[in-house]
């Protein structure tokens, strides 16, 4: 189990060592994502993870990217629409030196201006990149579609538009405004001292305290969506709102999406792949955040069968909002949800992480023993009255990119299942 050490400025540590093991991983986890930003500011918080792997006060671009191949791990970034996360994993004899390299990049970023017009371009390039990805830019398409007005719906990444006005000395203000120490959870795990915990406090126990960002509340409301773009083949979502990631069915949620497209067993890769052969990829999903959620059905496929995929699509969400689980499929989806938690056990980068977001985000951390109880405690009539609450087709949405039909269509195919 963890323990927790609260800075006076109120930043939280997690520790929890894994005896046996000769690797630590560590991830300083920041309460920004592209939802805290208002419309002129969207991409601000990926365009800070960018530059943090840039010149800092103490090191150039490429003496900083040296040191972090020196420390014979991996280092790197992500930032979602809830959080950004910074975090490494290495030998725990180069724990400090790694530690080290985190508070260098995270405290003392330069913001040379031609660095930050030369990530700006990479940053620009990605986003092409995600655009030219037909699964990425259907999934983007569903958001906006249905958060439609809000922040998330909004891209991670930014726009060309919004991107072009943010300067090194804009960011630097940025960063300030909002890498606050009560809103960050710094998550240690594996092979350390009681040196390294003190480095972690040293380090970051400069931070300044401020306020904390209010965003305003987000609601699911169906849509549909189609953009024409020519590829091979079509990618559709058929999106249903999910209860957020606060919500005490949340286990409930995961054992449902596992049923639905979750495995080789699963209903939508036996019936729609396995059975006629429709399509080559077809799973489920949940995107949740801290107010709402949304449960997306995948697939992509050719126009020519794309009709006879949707309506059997269709057809598995009806049929489970009606009827619920089998028993077996329970069973099965339980082991395998019960099975990952155990599984990431062995891994310190798996600890860290479900330590380093949970506290982040729901401000506790469930012990291995309460997940797995938590799952346990599900029963086939709980999953049926999720499925019948959330699979109603008054509330799907749709997203389409490829050469698509015109929405009315797929809302026709849709409307059947009401």
């Amino acid at each position: 189990m963890y323990e927790m050490i609260t800075l006076p400025n109120g930043l939280r540590i997690l520790t929890q060592p894994v005896p046996a093991v000769r690797t630590a991983a560590v991830g300083v986890f920041i309460g920004t994502g592209s939802r805290h930003e208002s419309a002129g500011e969207n991409g601000a918080a990926h365009f800070l993870e960018h530059m943090a792997f840039k010149s800092t006060q103490t090191r150039s671009t490429d003496r900083l990217a040296m040191d972090i191949d020196s420390i014979g791990g991996q280092m790197n970034a992500y930032t979602t629409k809830e959080s950004t996360c910074f975090y490494t994993r290495c030998l725990d004899l180069h724990l400090p030196r790694a530690i080290e390299l985190l508070g260098d990049m995270l405290l003392n970023s330069a913001f040379l201006e031609e660095e930050v017009d030369t990530e700006r371009g990479v940053i620009l390039e990605e986003i092409g990149m995600y655009r030219d990805t037909p699964e990425d830019l259907v999934n983007e398409l569903l958001n906006a579609a249905v958060y439609k007005g809000h922040s998330l719906a909004r891209p991670i990444l930014g726009t060309r538009r919004t991107l072009s006005n943010m300067t090194g000395d804009w960011l630097r203000d940025y960063r300030t405004r909002r890498y606050l120490p009560h809103n960050m959870v710094i998550s240690l795990a594996g092979s350390f001292t009681q040196n390294d915990v003190d480095l972690l406090k040293n380090l970051f126990s400069s931070l300044t305290p401020g306020r904390k960002v209010k965003v305003k509340p987000a609601q699911y409301r169906p849509a549909v969506t189609v953009r024409k773009k020519a590829i091979e083949q079509n990618h559709l979502i058929i999106g249903f709102p999910a209860p957020s990631y606060l919500d005490p069915r949340r286990y409930q949620m995961t054992l449902l999406s596992s049923i639905l497209g979750g495995g080789v067993s699963s209903r939508l890769f036996q019936q729609v792949r396995e059975q006629q052969g429709l399509c080559y990829t077809v799973y489920s999903y949940i995107s949740d955040h801290e107010d709402t959620g949304l449960m997306g059905l995948y697939t992509a496929l050719s126009t020519q069968t794309e009709d006879k995929a949707l309506a059997t699509m269709c057809r598995v969400a009806a049929d489970m909002a009606r009827h619920g689980p089998t028993a077996d499929e329970l069973d099965r989806a339980r082991e395998q949800a019960k099975a990952n938690v155990l599984m990431g056990l062995e891994s310190t980068q798996s600890r860290m992480s479900h330590a380093g977001n949970s506290m982040l985000l729901r401000g506790k951390v469930s012990s291995p023993e309460e997940i797995l109880a938590a799952y346990d405690a599900v029963t086939a009539q709980q999953v049926r009255d999720l499925a019948e609450e959330i699979l109603d087709f008054n509330h799907a949405s749709l997203s389409a990119v490829g050469r698509v039909r015109t929405g009315e269509e797929y809302q026709a195919t849709m409307t059947q299942f009401r």
